[in-house]
């Protein structure tokens, strides 16, 4: 297992997004590195973990626990192969493009030692959006995105330190639960009935996510 690709984005002006001036870092591009990660900060005030990447709408992306934002090379390749159209590392507008790894089988709290220095634990998968279609360009998009639950995992940075493309990345850690990304992205888009398992994956999910479970349990109860 091993990082492939290391990809940070330069703000761009586009005319599909939703920012209010029309400004995102989704075009992300290969760089050899080494870049320093750390944790940003809170979500909407800080950006990306990686320095050097931008995140223009803060509202919706960046912070502590969507820090990182990974694909596995693999699911790009099985995308390139349904779309008939070559996808090169960092078209999701991820920051890591993984090689060997199941990033969408992930367990969330699951954490990824990446070279001698970072270390990284998984959050929860992508939610794809309308800046998402824009950028590549394909119609129906955010739906069929949705369909194949494949999203690519969410990361917070728990050790700082730099990496740099063809690093490895080694599972130093797998929680006991069996709540996977793909899983949790079913569960808050598809199979809303999935929202209550959400909750054995503990403190590591990501907060927001959290509370979309919490409440729906809420509610279930209210109705007994």
């Amino acid at each position: 297992m091993k990082l492939l690709s290391l990809n940070l984005g330069r703000v761009r002006t586009v005319d599909y997004t939703d920012h209010p001036e029309g400004l995102t870092g989704i075009d992300k591009r290969p760089v050899p590195g080494p870049v320093r990660v750390a944790a940003p900060g809170p979500k909407g005030v800080a950006g990306s973990g990686l320095a050097g990447d931008a995140i223009c709408h803060l509202r919706h992306h960046g912070g502590d626990h969507q820090a990182v934002y990974a694909v596995a090379r693999e699911d790009l390749d099985d995308w390139e192969r349904e779309l008939g159209r070559t996808l090169a590392n960092g078209s999701f507008g991820e920051n890591l493009t993984t090689l060997g790894l199941d990033v969408s089988g992930a367990l969330i709290g699951e954490r990824w030692r990446i070279g001698p220095e970072v270390l990284l634990e998984v959050t929860s998968g992508r939610i794809p959006c309308r800046t998402f279609q824009g950028h590549l360009g394909e119609k129906g998009w955010v739906r069929r995105f949705t369909a194949k639950a494949a999203p690519g995992a969410y990361l917070r940075v728990i050790e700082p330190g730099d990496i740099r493309a063809g690093d490895p990345i080694e599972i130093a850690h797998r929680p006991d639960h069996d709540i996977t990304v793909a899983l949790q992205f079913r569960a808050v888009t598809t199979a809303r009935e999935l929202l209550p398992r959400l909750l054995d994956a503990g403190k590591a999910l990501h907060p927001e996510e959290r509370a979309v479970a919490e409440k729906y349990v809420a509610t279930l109860s209210g109705r007994a």
